[in-house]
Order: structure tokens, then C-alpha cells, then sequence
């Protein structure tokens, strides 16, 4: 196994689990924008807190596997 293999990244994992209504959700509402690694990865630790409780996105929690995506990617050091 590559060592690269296990790497998380924004672009590749973790931007596609955002919906288009999910991006312009928070961008009209939360004030951020969920495309944007940049901000994705300045709110990271405030939308694994609402991932993990269920409420976010607002019309249905993720499952486990896509939540765990998203801390991995936090633990990995939020790559691009």
C-alpha cells in the first residue's frame, strides 16, 4: 500500500460530500462557503461538532462512514 493511499483531501473526499444545496445553505445562512477548503478548514472543528450531533445538513444526518471522512480529514491535517 502506497503511503499516499490513506490520504484524505478536500478536493478529492470531502468536498463532493457537500451537496449544492448544502454550499448555498451556508453561504446564504452560516455565512461560509462549504466549495472552500479555506473555509471549510477555519469552521472544521464547529461542522464535525454539528456532523456528529445530527444536525447538519439540516434535512438529515450524515451516515457514520461520511463522518468519520470528514474527522479523517481533520486528523490528517486538512489537506487541499
Amino acid at each position: 500500500m502506497n503511503a499516499g493511499e490513506n490520504i484524505v483531501s478536500f478536493a478529492t473526499d470531502i468536498r463532493p460530500l457537500f451537496r449544492p444545496k448544502d454550499v448555498s445553505a451556508m453561504k446564504n445562512f452560516g455565512g461560509f462557503d462549504l466549495s472552500k477548503h479555506a473555509d471549510v478548514s477555519t469552521y472544521a472543528a464547529d461542522i464535525l461538532e454539528r456532523l456528529e450531533a445530527g444536525n447538519m445538513p439540516c434535512d438529515g444526518a450524515w451516515p457514520e462512514d461520511r463522518v468519520g471522512k470528514f474527522k479523517a480529514w481533520m486528523d490528517g491535517g486538512k489537506q487541499p
